[in-house]
């Protein structure tokens, strides 16, 4: 609908209220940096391209631009459409979009331009302020506006209008003359669309004359005003207009986003207890359950009918259908397939890969390993750098020694074999089909297939030994109480 409008976004700002050396719109809402929320609004609403303005910070946040809605982002298709334009000095909002509107391409008629830390913002709410500008044939604006009325719009800039109710422009709060003034409900969020003729003139026009010495991009609407331009104001939803500007409106904005998330997902047929926190990106399939206190994050993906159970921690992983998570287990960058069982108190570090109806047990750990269908380690075991056949069985306190101190090393147990507890298998080393290695081996060369591996030391009893040897410890502690 918007192919040949260019939304510019304000995201140059220090933010310096955050306090932090990390760029005001990096900073994360319910898992992705706010700048993200609005440049996807405007490529939702169908924005031929975004111009997002960069000022401080500049390198870090045209990094993440590239990586969220380049080829390989969240959707392929918006790659080459999410562009910069660089805000050399910080002098106002007004200078911003000077800025962003150098960047726009030549074949843009109309521009639609607001703030880059509004995360709550949907696609619906942007377009609608472009849309007006084409609601009255009759009388079609040159300008319209997003406006919202709330009872206290204290710090913000309210919109003055004459006695007809025609916009005639924004006052800054700081700007505020009278007590009248101050009394105003209806405020201005910031989110404008006109032709790109409009802007060229009007922010051609700016000048600092305010308390702070800025150019106010606000002053674009008393501009077309006072010309003789209509401009349309277009009521929106106050609940979702509010920018961040400190950690504590950054929680707000955090907490608002996980419900409105976690709202989508139970009305798809999810359930999820209280407490659960689920970022944005997260796909989870029908008649799964969330408990409470699990944390979904990243491009988690859980299959349908899947149980997350309580405390459990998913960082881009890949669950499938009819899996069980136990209680308190972590999975980071890993593919949990159909009908496998996790925990709990499990650890699934990075590429790890658990076949179906494999099952991976309390305070076992994985990185870098697969299990085919149907393995198992249940219990206290350190799985690094390996390959578990299908069926095999890692008994208890099992470690691969993977690492020598300067390299990783692999270690390859077949189809049915069976590893006793308490053994260490020392990379690289192969386990083959049906062997079984006796517990507490310490395996240092290959198995062969159905052979039995044996290393522990030769058992001796020394019959009514312990009787003397208690009456020597004792003796022992008794001279040494003495002393």
């Amino acid at each position: 609908m918007f192919e040949k409008t260019t939304a510019v976004i304000l995201a140059a700002g220090q933010g310096t209220r955050m306090k932090s050396s990390l760029p005001k719109v990096l900073h994360p809402v319910a898992g992705k940096p706010l700048v993200h929320y609005p440049v996807r609004a405007a490529l939702e609403a169908g924005c031929g391209e975004v111009v997002v303005v960069v000022g401080h910070g500049r390198e870090a946040v045209e990094a993440y631009l590239a990586k969220a809605f380049g080829a390989s982002g969240e959707k392929p298709e918006w790659a080459g459409r999410v562009k910069t334009a660089v805000q050399k000095e910080q002098r106002g909002t007004g200078d911003a979009a000077k800025a962003g509107l150098s960047g726009v391409r030549s074949e843009a008629e109309r521009v639609l331009l607001f703030y880059g830390d509004v995360p709550m913002l949907s696609a619906d709410d942007v377009a609608a302020v472009a849309r007006a500008l084409d609601e009255d044939e009759e009388k079609a604006a040159t300008v319209a506006l997003a406006t919202c009325t709330t009872e206290n719009p204290f710090g913000y800039g309210r919109v003055m209008r004459d006695p007809e109710g025609r916009v005639l422009e924004i006052r800054e709060q700081r700007d505020l003359k009278s007590d009248a003034e101050r009394a105003i409900k209806e405020w201005n969020p910031g989110i404008y669309a006109a032709t790109r003729r409009f802007f060229d003139d009007a922010l051609a026009s700016l000048e600092p004359n305010n308390a702070q010495g800025e150019y106010y991009l606000t002053d674009i609407v008393a501009f077309a005003a006072k010309r003789g331009d209509r401009v349309a104001a277009v009521p929106s939803n106050p609940d979702v207009m509010d920018g961040v500007n400190d950690r504590a409106q950054l929680a707000l904005a955090d907490r608002a986003m996980c419900e409105r998330l976690l709202k989508k997902h139970r009305l798809a047929g999810i359930t999820i207890r209280d407490g659960a926190r689920i970022e944005d990106g997260v796909e989870i399939g029908a008649d799964a359950v969330i408990e409470s206190f699990a944390v979904l994050r990243g491009k988690t993906r859980v299959g349908a009918g899947a149980t997350i159970d309580v405390g459990c921690v998913l960082t881009n992983a890949d669950v499938g259908e009819g899996v069980a998570l136990k209680p308190y287990s972590v999975v980071t960058d890993s593919i949990v397939r159909a009908r496998a069982q996790i925990g709990p108190f499990s650890h699934l570090r990075p590429e790890s890969d658990v076949g179906e109806e494999a099952h991976i047990g309390n305070f076992v750990e994985t990185k870098k390993t697969k299990l085919d269908r149907g393995a198992k380690a249940n219990h206290l075991a350190y799985l690094g750098d390996g390959f578990v056949g299908e069926g095999a069985n890692v008994g208890a306190g099992t470690i691969f020694c993977n690492y020598d101190g300067f390299q990783k090393h692999v270690t390859r147990i077949g189809k049915g074999a069976f590893i006793g507890s308490d053994s260490q298998l020392v990379a690289p080393v192969t386990i083959g089909d049906g062997a079984y290695v006796g517990t507490g081996t310490t395996v240092t060369k290959d198995v062969p297939a159905d052979a039995l591996a044996i290393g522990r030391a030769k058992q001796e009893n020394k019959e009514g030994y312990a009787a003397r040897l208690r009456g020597r410890l004792k003796a022992a502690k008794e001279a040494a109480a003495k002393k």
